[in-house]
């Protein structure tokens, strides 16, 4: 996901479906709007804690966790592979603390699995999950969820390496036994997904997941895109929901996922903004715009989301689906802001 960032055939996905335990969506019966904000531990884990305001989420997802080359997820006092920044690994008791500080305020907490770029600290994900391993990572992840108290797993295994276990038809299997492990349990599990050919979940997949949450952002970056676009407008929202819509996901479990940040292009601007850092920069005027400078190939500018299309974006991800995921928390001012402003916008947004 977010640095800032196949498919089984369709009989195959039919016959899932009729054959699939129902999935309960824990927690999720959306009389209030599912907020899912992601926290993300490699910028680390205490300090972000201790800046979120967690009573603005139902969900939080813990970014990320990752096996080691032995498919351990921990080593000693501290996780095996979830870098925490400067302050080195998250530790085992920094995982708990953040864990309880989460929930204490009503959030449901989940460990998210992978993320856009694997850390070096990981072992291989398409080896782990092949038939020989599958059942041993599979009891390892039911085994931290349940030692650190955690509400369920978010997958977020992208791109080419998601692709790589789908083609080796390791992806649903994996994802339908971890569905049942965690469900047995009463815990949930959820997952990220792109909305391009080769970075998305397979059809095979969705029955199993309470949550389905689209990245729906990144149509351009540092390294990619049509240079002079934006990266992540109204449109490609509207667009990504109604893909995932007709692909089968059921509303009440799918969630629209909103950018915090932004990309800098040109002269004068850095590659990646946080939207407090927008903010900070350019004044509260930048928060009516979606864009600092000129928006145009080879000019010098900054592509983000204002709070309008926020807004927009929140309640068109409340009638059209469950509501929205934050990537992520720790980008929004030390006020809160911008999620306080999205919890208003979805308030009495019914679907329809």
């Amino acid at each position: 996901m977010r640095i800032g960032g196949r498919a089984a055939g369709l009989a195959v996905a039919l016959g899932m479906l009729l054959f699939a335990a129902p999935v309960s969506a824990h927690g999720g019966g959306h009389e209030r709007a599912v907020t899912i904000g992601y926290i993300p531990a490699f910028k680390g884990l205490e300090a972000a804690v201790a800046r979120a305001d967690f009573s603005h989420y139902s969900h939080v997802n813990i970014a990320f966790l990752n096996p080691d080359a032995a498919g351990a997820f921990e080593a000693g006092d501290r996780m095996a592979c979830m870098p925490g920044g400067v302050g080195g690994p998250v530790t085992r008791a920094g995982l708990r603390k953040a864990v309880a500080a989460a929930q204490s305020k009503g959030s449901k907490v989940l460990a998210s699995l992978g993320g856009g770029v694997i850390p070096p600290c990981s072992g291989d994900w398409a080896e782990l999950l092949r038939p020989a391993r599958r059942d041993a990572m599979v009891a390892g992840l039911v085994a931290v969820a349940v030692e650190y108290g955690l509400d369920g797993i978010d997958v977020d295994l992208e791109g080419e390496l998601l692709t790589r276990i789908d083609r080796q038809g390791d992806y649903t299997p994996f994802i339908a036994a971890l569905s049942a492990a965690l469900k047995a349990r009463g815990k949930l599990l959820t997952c990220a997904t792109a909305s391009y050919e080769g970075g998305m979940v397979p059809l095979a997949s969705i029955p199993y997941f309470d949550f389905v949450t689209i990245m729906s952002y990144d149509a351009i970056g540092p390294s990619w895109g049509q240079a002079g676009s934006e990266h992540s407008t109204y449109a490609q929202a509207e667009r990504d929901l109604a893909l995932w819509l007709e692909r089968g996901v059921k509303r009440e479990r799918l969630v629209l996922g909103l950018p915090f940040y932004g990309y800098g292009f040109g002269a004068g601007y850095r590659a990646h903004y946080a939207r407090r850092d927008i903010r900070a920069d350019h004044g509260k005027a930048a928060l009516e715009s979606d864009v600092v400078g000129r928006l145009c190939s080879g000019c010098a500018y900054i592509t983000y989301n204002g709070l309008d299309t926020l807004r927009r974006k929140a309640r068109l991800g409340r009638r059209r689906g469950a509501g929205i995921m934050v990537w992520e928390i720790s980008q929004d001012g030390d006020d809160h802001f911008l999620i306080r402003s999205l919890r208003k916008a979805m308030k009495g947004e019914k679907h329809g």
